[in-house]
C-alpha cells in the first residue's frame, strides 16, 4: 500500500489517499482529527492531540497503548509550514531515557486529481535501529489515515 526507501539514518514513505489536500492537510493540523488516525496499531486511542500551528509552535500527541493506563507521548515544533503543500516539524518522544533524539519530519502534499499524495520523510536518526523502531509506527498511522477517509464521502 505504501512506497517505502531508506537510508541508514533517515525513511520515506509514500502513499495516495483518497481525499482533498485540504482534507489531509487538515487531518494532520486539526486536533480531533488527529485523535481519530494518529497512532501505531489498532487498538490505540489517541487521548492527546495539542497543535499551534505557527512557525514555532509546538504540537504534542499522546497514544495509549491497548490494555495500558499510560500514555507515551511525542512533542516537537514546527519548523516549516506551507499551508496544503508542506509541514516540517521536530519529533522527540517523551520519556526519561537520555538517548532520546530529536530527529525531523517533512510531510508534503500533493494533488493526484482530487486525491492526495503523501511523502513523509523522517529524518536524524543517530542509527538504523531508530529508523526501523518508527516504520512500523509511520506505516499504522498512515494505514490509520487512510481509513479515516474510507470511512468518509470523498
Amino acid at each position: 500500500m505504501f512506497e517505502k526507501a531508506f537510508t541508514p539514518t533517515s525513511l520515506k514513505i509514500r502513499g495516495v489517499f483518497r481525499a482533498s489536500r485540504q482534507r489531509v492537510f487538515e487531518a494532520w493540523t486539526k486536533p480531533d482529527l488527529l485523535k481519530q488516525w494518529f497512532h501505531p496499531a489498532r487498538g490505540y486511542s489517541v487521548p492527546l492531540a495539542e497543535v499551534d500551528l505557527r512557525v514555532g509552535g509546538k504540537y504534542r500527541l499522546g497514544m495509549l497503548p491497548p490494555g495500558e493506563e499510560e500514555m507515551i507521548a511525542v512533542s516537537g515544533e514546527y519548523r516549516e509550514i506551507e499551508p496544503l503543500e508542506k509541514l516540517v516539524f521536530t519529533w522527540a518522544w517523551e520519556s526519561d531515557d537520555p538517548e532520546t533524539e530529536e530527529t525531523l519530519v517533512t510531510v508534503e502534499f500533493f494533488d493526484r486529481g482530487g486525491h492526495t499524495e503523501v511523502v513523509l520523510t523522517h529524518e536524524r536518526f543517530p542509527h538504523p535501529d531508530a529508523r526501523d523502531r518508527h516504520v512500523a509506527g509511520w506505516e499504522g498511522c498512515l494505514t490509520g489515515l487512510a481509513a479515516l477517509f474510507d470511512q468518509q464521502e470523498v
